[in-house]
């Protein structure tokens, strides 16, 4: 069984959905939850989901002291899920392809630095796109710009606003982000 890590900075909806996944899944196992955000929500998410999580600051992410974390834990896969900062080369290096990301948009457009969340239903929709969507993709030194493994689409209806835009948004990711984790893990 392989055993997944997860980085997030936020609120943890699509974290708590793949811990949700991989409990009911022989194939993988989410081990740990990390994040350098005390206040995120995720942590909470993690502890009433008895999985363990670490806190860290971005030095440690930086100078090696996470990867210590990620190997005291045996990890073989990281997620990303709302987590806002670039990996360092030397994570990414040491789980080449095995760090992946979904994007609330249909990269290319709509990403790089301080595009997430609302901001990107927002630039979507202003600038009067017929499609949205989500990317999931490998994670590589720049912002939504590794290689895309998957997409995919949603209307953009005339009425939208950002939040309910949002929501279609995460109905994409609750149901596909997990399900491509899995044929990745396989595929390993």
């Amino acid at each position: 069984m392989k055993r997944i890590a997860i980085f997030a900075s936020g609120s943890g909806s699509n974290a708590e959905n793949i811990i949700m996944h991989f409990n009911r899944d022989e194939v993988a196992k989410v081990v740990i939850i990390l994040s350098e955000n005390r206040d995120a929500f995720v942590l909470e998410r993690a502890r009433k989901l008895n999985v363990p999580s670490h806190l860290f600051t971005m030095d440690e992410l930086n100078d090696g002291g996470v990867l210590m974390v990620l190997k005291a834990y045996d990890v073989d896969f990281i997620v990303l899920a709302g987590f806002l900062k670039l990996f360092p080369k030397s994570i990414i290096d040491i789980y080449h392809q095995k760090i992946v990301n979904i994007h609330p948009a249909l990269l290319p457009k709509f990403g790089g630095k301080g595009m997430y969340g609302s901001r990107v239903h927002n630039a979507v929709i202003e600038s009067r796109e017929k499609e949205s969507g989500i990317t999931i993709h490998f994670v590589n030194q720049n912002y939504d710009d590794g290689d895309i493994i998957f997409q995919a689409k949603c209307k953009v209806l005339e009425n939208d606003t950002p939040e309910i835009l949002a929501q279609r948004i995460h109905a994409l990711e609750y149901e596909y982000y997990p399900e491509i984790i899995v044929k990745l893990i396989e595929a390993l």
